[in-house]
């Protein structure tokens, strides 16, 4: 369960005057930096997409491939500029803010249109505000974003205004980021209900044929009112975008392989180092090639339920990180292609700002004093621990087959001190309803990061109860709440950032999750055939910057058919690519 990419916030001046306008005298249209200039339009693209999701709403099911296909469809307010991170114009031609920072303004562009022809109107961002916050709604973590608002005003019917309960340097990113819906395709319907169909679009695709289970397609909108801005020109190329779902990574391996799939992130260090030799890489037929860009880095562990025995105590949960050999995992398993988390926010940390976290390797000596602290001891007769009668077993709930091999590991260290680990194994869908509300006891969470850090949703006391929230852990601390309210009213991200170190240190001291390890590039493997931009990817984003910027290109295509017929070699492409040297 990755964090959405798409919560993106810029700072603007601490200076600002009143009713100071954006985008700023000089901003002008144009043609995306990153964007091939030979890209064109046609063709498709096949992707592994995981397991089936159980809803494509966004706003329902809080999952990155919901995220991507929810916002190919819809809109926001701003969008981001895709080298500076700063906003530029979306729904919104332009925008206000207050001199006292609490209200903002956003003019809608007139020539923006729903797909039935019809005007994109300050009502449809006022019902989708509603929507959002309407307690019937399980619409989770945006619930937080919206409630920073008193009120969504429609002025006229191109102008909406919001006016914040309090200064927050993130105002104008949870106003201008959300993604409008048309309020008469879905008015009065039950909100909880709508998952696969979505009549009424304003964005670059539509949906298209979906078998569930097995695939979807994203079809391209030629007539999207968007397609005739310069920035957009590039952007968005392939008229079919083909989402196969499958259950396990290796069965999407072996599709990728034989050419149904052409691309695949690689997830599984086996596969990037055992698995990618033979004719078709040799030849250059299939591309293996390593994306160094300024993706942030987010973090994954195997989350604890705090809200509950045994892990409410912290005395346990640090236990279980003494009980987990990374070290031993990612030298034998991942060949050591891994580094080890030791924080919540590893890209805050550099050789001007040092991490001060130790790397917690395993030692079953600490573990077991700890437990003994905590008042378990172990049954001789069963060899297991026991406290007030009660065994030390737990489920580990998981979604995905190829974790298993590492929790087998875990669960062999586990029982070696008494604690018994059990597999409860589910489909996606049956795995996120349990994670919407807190029913699980450990499982494997990775997240994804974004480049300005919000620590609210995740670590607030306040989001802990929260259904579908960010939370999943249930931490609380009063001095973390502090620190978050305090961080509200920072508009300089560097002490913001510092503010974050100071809320993971305690974070980590607390151990909500056992943290796992991590990569800071992007490992590509990808047919041959295709026109991409000299980054390959974009900035800050991850595989997903394929489906936008690459193209379907026929000369590529037909090298690749004379290649495979005659059995010779396509010219290499670099295995390394770094956007800073590419994009100077």
């Amino acid at each position: 369960m990755k964090k959405l990419l798409f919560a993106l916030i810029v700072l603007y001046a601490s200076s600002a005057v009143a009713d100071d306008v954006f985008p700023k005298p000089g901003w002008a249209d144009k043609p995306n930096p990153i964007a091939g200039k030979a890209a064109q339009a046609g063709g498709e693209f096949s992707i592994f997409a995981g397991q089936y999701p159980k809803s494509l709403n966004y706003y329902l099911d809080n999952n990155t491939l919901s995220a991507e296909i929810f916002g190919a469809m819809y809109e926001t307010l701003l969008t981001m500029n895709p080298l500076t991170a700063d906003y530029d114009p979306g729904l919104a031609e332009k925008w206000t803010i207050s001199d006292d920072k609490k209200t903002f303004t956003f003019y809608l562009d007139k020539r923006a249109k729903w797909s039935d022809g019809s005007e994109i109107t300050a009502e449809d961002v006022k019902w989708t505000y509603q929507t959002i916050l309407d307690p019937k709604n399980i619409t989770g973590p945006h619930k937080l974003e919206m409630e920073r608002f008193q009120s969504a005003e429609v002025v006229d019917t191109h102008t909406i205004r919001f006016r914040a309960k309090d200064v927050h340097w993130k105002n104008l990113g949870a106003a201008g980021s959300f993604h409008i819906l048309p309020k008469k395709a879905f008015d009065g319907k039950d909100f909880n209900k709508i998952n696969f169909e979505f009549p009424v679009v304003s964005g670059l695709y539509r949906l298209g044929e979906i078998q569930e289970g097995i695939l979807l397609n994203l079809e391209r909108r030629d007539d999207a009112w968007c397609r005739k801005l310069k920035r957009f020109q590039g952007y968005g190329n392939f008229k079919t975008l083909k989402f196969k779902f499958f259950a396990e990574q290796e069965n999407a391996f072996e599709a990728f392989k034989k050419g149904l799939l052409d691309l695949f992130p690689v997830y599984m260090a086996r596969i990037w180092i055992n698995e990618t030799g033979g004719d078709k890489f040799t030849n250059n037929l299939i591309i293996k090639q390593k994306v160094y860009n300024h993706k942030p880095v987010g973090f994954q562990g195997f989350a604890m339920n705090m809200r509950k025995p045994p892990f409410d105590d912290v005395r346990v949960r640090k236990a279980m990180t003494l009980l987990l050999n990374r070290e031993k995992m990612n030298n034998t398993l991942m060949y050591g292609q891994y580094f080890l988390h030791r924080s919540y926010f590893e890209d805050l940390y550099d050789k001007a700002n040092p991490c001060p976290n130790p790397i917690i390797r395993m030692d079953k000596g600490k573990a077991r004093a700890l437990l003994k602290e905590a008042g378990w001891t172990v049954n001789p007769k069963t060899g297991f621990l026991e406290k007030n009668g009660r065994r030390f077993s737990f489920k580990f709930l998981t979604h995905d087959a190829s974790s298993e091999k590492f929790i087998a590991i875990y669960a062999e260290d586990l029982k070696d001190v008494g604690i018994e680990l059990t597999v409860d194994k589910k489909d996606w869908a049956a795995w996120a309803k349990d994670m919407q509300g807190f029913d699980y006891e450990m499982t494997w969470a990775a997240w994804s990061s974004v480049i300005f850090k919000d620590p609210e949703s995740m670590w607030a006391s306040k989001e802990a109860e929260r259904k579908s929230g960010n939370n999943i852990t249930g931490f609380k601390h009063p001095r973390v709440d502090e620190l978050i309210e305090k961080q509200r009213a920072v508009f300089d991200m560097s002490e913001r950032n510092k503010i974050c170190r100071e809320i993971d240190k305690i974070v980590y001291e607390d151990y909500p999750y056992v943290l796992l390890w991590n990569i800071n590039y992007v490992r590509l493997l990808y047919w041959n055939k295709f026109g991409t931009p000299d980054t390959v990817l974009d900035k800050y984003g991850d595989e997903r910057g394929a489906y936008w910027y690459w193209w379907s290109d026929p000369d590529s295509e037909a090298d690749i058919k004379d290649a495979v017929k005659k059995n010779t070699p396509l010219p290499a492409k670099p295995p390394s690519v770094h956007f800073d040297e590419v994009f100077k």
